[in-house]
């Protein structure tokens, strides 16, 4: 079987309504937003909970620092934009002869990378939640509101670097990563939330800039996530809906072989194709069948979720109509974001000498 389907809740604790959801075959996780968040305490049981449904199923949350940190009260350590990482490669510090240290800015980011991505997932792991939507890798050409300082540096090469340590943080913790937004919406001004991105660059120039990190990292990327932005001398349909940029560019050109997901379903930029509206229906097969793993709708679950029951019975039906088929190669790559390790308890994570270590090291 194949659970491609990524829901959402609606309040700090499940009813049973979300459980017959989450028990659907088609489900394969969830994903938390703030209004999930009450305390710690609400936390780790409503994540029990939900293992306690199916414990193969996948919870993840968008948690990268600065405005997008979804808990940050009752013990989460307040994290940084990833901005502040690339502004510390950019200053080599002095020694007490003031010379610059050539690099030691660039070493000092490097490592408070590492600490972030531990903090980050060590306290995420310790409540529950299995991955995290981190990081981001979009370059930060400065024209982006959506992205802003989000975006770890404008070089490529930097990002790549950082990115990377990021990722090892995550990986020390116990956790996969998601590299997104793919193959970059740092370029475009328009934010895919509520409009549809344009990007009127070639192939080759996307590749030699912002696709790069995606090329340097792919040894170590565990996910990916797509843009909802049309690069139009590229494919008119948006990257999360388009063969050409998962299949022939991610996989084969730059051998990508882990799960990819689609940016949440419900933004503008995910509605529109072709000069047509999409349900969501039509919309997560479309991804589906380009290529994604893993699709995300996300706040549907509000006044009652009937948008959402719908778009759980509309997947099944086309399933059952053959408009889409399950792949077990994207089951695998969902089963491979399952943590393998038991985490630390929170109380055992508080006096953790690598924890410890890693707040200090904090930008």
């Amino acid at each position: 079987m194949h659970a491609p389907l990524m829901i959402d809740i609606e309040g700090t604790q499940l009813d049973s309504i979300d459980r017959e959801r989450l028990a659907h075959p088609l489900v394969g996780g969830l994903t938390l937003f703030a209004r999930n968040w009450a305390d710690r305490q609400q936390l780790v049981q409503l994540c029990a909970d939900i293992k306690a449904v199916r414990s193969d199923l996948l919870i993840a949350v968008d948690q990268e620092g600065g405005r997008v940190q979804r808990f940050r009260t009752d013990g989460f350590t307040p994290l940084a934009p990833m901005r502040a990482l690339g502004r510390m490669w950019d200053k080599d510090d002095t020694s007490g002869l003031h010379r610059k240290l050539p690099g030691s800015g660039a070493m000092a980011a490097v490592n408070a990378a590492t600490a972030v991505g531990y903090v980050l997932a060590s306290e995420l792991r310790a409540c529950g939640v299995d991955m995290s939507f981190a990081p981001v890798v979009d370059l930060d050409w400065g024209g982006s509101t959506v992205i802003g300082d989000r975006a770890l540096h404008r070089d490529a090469r930097v990002v790549s670097m950082l990115a990377k340590a990021v990722m090892q943080g995550l990986l020390q913790a116990g956790m996969a990563h998601c590299a997104k937004h793919f193959p970059g919406h740092g370029h475009v001004v328009a934010d895919s939330h509520v409009a549809i991105p344009v990007d009127e660059r070639s192939l080759t120039a996307i590749l030699s800039e912002d696709a790069a990190p995606y090329q340097w990292l792919r040894s170590s990327l565990t996910a990916v996530m797509a843009a909802h932005v049309v690069y139009r001398k590229v494919d008119p349909r948006p990257a999360g809906f388009s063969a050409r940029w998962l299949q022939d560019v991610l996989r084969e050109r730059l051998g990508f072989d882990g799960a990819i997901f689609s940016d949440d379903l419900s933004m503008e930029g995910a509605r529109r194709m072709g000069g047509h509206n999409l349900s969501a229906v039509e919309a997560g097969v479309a991804a589906l069948n380009a290529g994604c793993d893993l699709l995300l709708l996300c706040n549907q679950s509000l006044g009652g979720g009937a948008k959402l029951d719908a778009w759980i019975d509309g997947m099944e039906q086309a399933l059952a109509q053959g408009d889409w088929r399950c792949n077990p190669q994207s089951e695998q790559r969902r089963l491979a974001l399952l943590p393998q390790a038991a985490p630390l308890a929170w109380d055992e994570l508080m006096q953790h000498p690598a924890y410890l270590q890693a707040l200090e090291q904090l930008p």
